[in-house]
């Protein structure tokens, strides 16, 4: 099957996706005795996604990681801030939502309520695309496709429903139900973190084998960081509704700049008794996203907070092309110097730098 995608309006150097300052708080029940509250889900991203790269967005549990998610496919509507898709606002005449999301499409985390149960998967794959003024004839030819590129024998799954599936194969039909608008940008919420390790590592590599093949671009959510340094060419980092770092992953995972990302890293496990965590890097909850704090989020748990940190935001700076910061640790403007802030004792951490 030859997809048929749109000729890229402003060429290949052009960023596919550029998202400015979007934002999405969600009010709470209003008291009699208090302003009504609210739940600072995403509160300023700014991202750019080049074509034919995949960008990973990375943080712990509650950060807004799968909100952002959303808000890029119109699920839920921002509260301010801006979407470009290739050059256009995403819903001015020129990009319907429509025509947006024929383009970009999403994979969610549970494979199983992705999918309508009282549909077969072949009624699944070809919804999208009958929908959109696809024949019949044509969407149920591109379905089969689309089955056997995903590894799924079209006439031993077509007919079938959901509960008949495994959770791989599950996922593998929610692949193929997002390529079958021939979509540019897929979003993957953490499209792996259900399955087990061998079903997984089958679906990281079919999907690079489709990126390929289609010419894709992905952006690609995860809270596992091995996974995000195998896909990603490029991770962004959020705490608290906030971008706390980007940059290319080599240039993250080797030079963390910020002492969240350093914290996160350090998690990863290790099977090199020499390089394993003895000490927990960060200690506490996340706080409370209806009362973040002032200043820097992270300041409540850095072990290098100022008190410059909880008096001003930091600003994001250039550490190295494409790589970004937000944190006044190194920033020549406070004198606040990484070198010497980053000497953490070898008995707290075994392993970093």
């Amino acid at each position: 099957m030859a997809l048929d995608y749109n000729a890229d309006r402003g060429g290949p150097a052009q960023p596919l996706l550029t998202v400015r300052n979007l934002v999405k708080h969600f009010p709470l029940k209003k008291s009699w005795f208090k302003e009504r509250e609210r739940v600072y889900a995403v509160d300023g991203i700014d991202l750019e996604v080049l074509k034919g790269e995949t960008v990973g967005v990375v943080g712990e549990s509650g950060c807004g990681k799968s909100t952002t998610a959303r808000l890029l496919m119109h699920l839920i509507e921002p509260d301010h801030g801006d979407i470009i898709f290739d050059g256009e606002v995403v819903g001015s005449p020129e990009l319907p939502l429509r025509e947006y999301r024929r383009q970009v499409q999403m994979v969610f985390q549970d494979s199983y309520s992705s999918l309508n149960p009282r549909l077969t998967i072949e009624a699944s794959i070809a919804f999208g695309p009958q929908v959109h003024g696809v024949s019949n004839k044509e969407a149920l030819s591109r379905t089969h496709d689309l089955l056997a590129r995903v590894g799924l024998d079209p006439r031993r799954f077509a007919e079938r429903y959901p509960h008949e599936l495994s959770g791989g194969q599950r996922q593998r039909v929610n692949i193929a139900r997002a390529l079958a608008l021939q979509p540019r940008l897929i979003i993957l919420d953490e499209a792996v973190s259900a399955l087990d390790k061998s079903v997984e590592a089958q679906v990281l590599n079919l999907l690079m084998d489709l990126k390929e093949e289609f010419g894709l671009t992905y952006v690609f959510i995860s809270h596992d960081l091995n996974v995000v340094r195998y896909m990603c060419d490029r991770v962004l980092v959020m705490y608290l509704g906030k971008v706390a770092e980007i940059g290319p992953v080599a240039s993250v995972y080797e030079r963390s700049a910020h002492p969240y990302t350093t914290a996160l890293l350090s998690s990863m496990p290790s099977i090199d008794p020499d390089n394993r965590t003895q000490v927990a890097p960060l200690a506490g909850d996340p706080p409370n996203p209806i009362s973040p704090p002032s200043g820097c989020r992270f300041h409540t748990r850095c072990k290098f907070a100022l008190p410059l940190c909880s008096e001003r935001e930091p600003m994001p700076r250039e550490l190295a092309p494409g790589h970004r910061v937000a944190c006044h640790l190194g920033d020549p403007a406070t004198g606040y110097v990484v070198s010497e802030a980053r000497r953490a004792p070898a008995e707290t951490v075994a392993g970093l730098p």
